[in-house]
């Protein structure tokens, strides 16, 4: 356990350092990129309700895909996360069609890491408990965030798919 914790340890400090060498020029051009992709996938357009994370200075920039949710009549939920817990709720929370997934690190295979609190795992393992079960799941990535692969333990949660700008 210590060494996975670790390993999820160095990887975040990698992450981060590749990150932080992008423009902010670069990070709004992924973003913008990404915005389409997501506008044009199936599960985007079908869905009525969709959770969108409010981005920091690291992740992929989500103010377009906020507006776009309004503009379409859709209904937008927002994570509220408990400070003294790893507990977070999604505000306004019935069901939901999607959920858009922050992170620092992403693999081919859905795995995720995360800052380490562990809220969208524990607010994922919630869900399943639920009749409507597991969202599906999408996680928006810069291409520095792409690893071959994230160690990962019984309670992360693998997410359905990851989007990023694919080298043409």
């Amino acid at each position: 356990m210590a060494a996975l914790r670790a390993a999820k340890q160095a990887l975040r400090k990698e992450i981060k350092r590749r990150v932080a060498a992008l423009s902010d020029e670069e990070k709004l051009r992924q973003s913008s990129v990404l915005s389409k992709q997501l506008f044009r996938h199936p599960k985007y357009v079908s869905c009525k309700r969709i959770a969108v994370f409010l981005s920091m200075h690291d992740e992929v920039r989500t103010e377009e895909i906020i507006r776009d949710v309004f503009k379409c009549g859709k209904s937008c939920f927002i994570p509220r996360y408990e400070s003294s817990s790893n507990h977070m709720d999604m505000l306004q929370l019935r069901s939901l069609d999607l959920i858009l997934m922050p992170g620092l690190g992403f693999d081919s295979l859905g795995k995720r890491l995360g800052r380490g609190k562990g809220f969208y795992d524990t607010y994922l393992e919630r869900c399943m408990k639920h009749a409507k079960g597991k969202p599906y799941t999408i996680a928006l990535a810069f291409k520095e965030q792409l690893l071959p692969e994230i160690p990962v333990d019984d309670n992360d949660v693998l997410i359905d798919e990851v989007l990023y700008e694919k080298d043409e």
